[in-house]
């Protein structure tokens, strides 16, 4: 098959997605907005053509590329696995005639007002929330609702601009930062209190093909806010577990609600006093190399199966459920440069056997923000059979290392 993939080269873990289609006998043709110059050997090995635009979100210019592929050689897929490029994919897609993930579905999973208002139609369990584009609606809305609200971007991925509002001035501050006192549209929501995890799938022609649990310790918006906690993300590998009943019914139902076909979907969820509650989904992978995680914990090459999924309608493998695994996130202690690390030499000694990946920028380094994200800085991939070992090691690895900076 020709196949072409969007943005091969940027963030780093898309070279994946073109290795898997190389891998399984595809032809690639890359469209992104880097020159083909700056692609190192591998990359370059694996794609047939690419094309060079100003923007991968133009729609436009997406479509003009396409077409010129078009006129050259039969696309018999065309995909997008980052979160602003899937809607101007799945549109182009349509209008030029390439099978793939309706432009509908791609809408609902990247404008998370209209997501919520369609799911909460068929009875999905959601968080109160609605858009906003004034001040007097975002008051409006606190009123009726209280506080804690979050206020967000309507095409938001993960934290990504998302502020949390406790009271009015608080409201008015965020209002202010973001524009909405201008007119900018944003979604505003009900702060749900309790544990937030993820529920992650390759879905096949509306069904899921594989599947996948995990968990943040602490929620995202603390994570993303505190310099001294260590964060995790940790896949599980007792899916079976009854406690999970009712987030395999939500997925389903969210999953056909919005009409998602062939596609990688990330959901996230909370689960606290009102119960299961669903946050939002988007028809990509998860970030900060989640999907890394899912191969390491499962013993397989989850990019293959998108691959095979993508083209071909199935799968050659099956996840082991061997282990569980997670990230967790190694922040230095102050912004500058990275000075040092303390007590890592201690954590290989005792878990080297369970440390499957690794990042320590190199002293002289320059920090980043906390609001990085998990792999700004220092990170480890960690495994182990047992989940409660796995969390009790992850705990260990975020008392015992100290990044050091200067």
């Amino acid at each position: 098959m020709n196949v072409i993939f969007i943005e091969p080269a940027f963030p780093a873990n898309q070279r994946q997605f073109v290795r898997a289609l190389h891998a399984t006998g595809h032809r690639v043709i890359g469209i992104g907005e880097r020159p083909y110059d700056w692609f190192d050997g591998e990359l370059r090995s694996w794609l047939a053509e690419y094309e060079q635009i100003s923007s991968v979100t133009d729609e436009a210019a997406l479509e003009a590329a396409v077409r010129r592929v078009q006129e050259r050689e039969w696309v018999d897929r065309m995909e997008a696995t980052v979160e602003a490029h899937v809607l101007s994919t799945a549109r182009v897609r349509e209008a030029t005639g390439i099978p793939g993930l309706p432009a509908k579905a791609a809408w609902l999973c990247r404008d998370k007002v209209a997501m919520k208002e369609a799911l909460r139609a068929a009875g999905v369990p959601c968080a109160a929330s609605a858009g906003v584009a004034s001040v007097r609606e975002a008051r409006e809305f606190a009123k009726a609702v209280g506080y804690p609200l979050i206020v967000k971007p309507r095409a938001a991925a993960g934290a990504s601009g998302t502020y949390r509002a406790d009271n009015d001035e608080e409201l008015d501050a965020i209002l202010k930062e973001t524009h909405i006192a201008e007119g900018n549209s944003a979604a505003i929501e009900e702060f749900i209190t309790g544990h937030e995890g993820f529920y992650d799938t390759l879905t096949v022609n509306g069904e899921i093909r594989h599947d996948f649990i995990s968990h943040y310790f602490p929620n995202v918006l603390e994570a993303m806010r505190t310099r001294w906690i260590s964060p995790q993300i940790i896949c599980t590998n007792r899916m079976q577990a009854p406690d999970y009943t009712e987030l395999y019914e939500l997925g389903r139902r969210v999953i056909e609600v919005l009409g998602i076909t062939t596609a990688p979907t990330h959901m996230e969820w909370f689960f606290g006093p009102k119960g299961l509650k669903f946050s939002e989904i988007g028809a990509r992978p998860p970030g900060v190399g989640q999907w890394d995680v899912y191969c390491y914990a499962n013993e397989f090459d989850l990019f293959r199966e998108w691959a095979c999924a993508v083209t071909h309608g199935h799968g050659e493998a099956w996840p082991s459920r061997r282990y569980a695994c997670g990230i967790i996130a190694l922040r230095p202690d102050r912004d500058g440069v990275i000075s040092h690390y303390d007590g890592a030499d201690e954590i290989w000694r005792r878990f080297g056997d369970n440390i499957v990946a690794q990042h320590f920028p190199e002293p002289g380094t320059p920090t980043q923000g906390v609001e990085a994200g998990y792999m700004a800085n220092a990170w480890m991939h960690v495994r182990d059979p047992d989940y409660d070992r796995l969390r009790e090691i992850m705990n260990t690895i975020g008392e015992t290392i100290q990044v050091r900076a200067r």
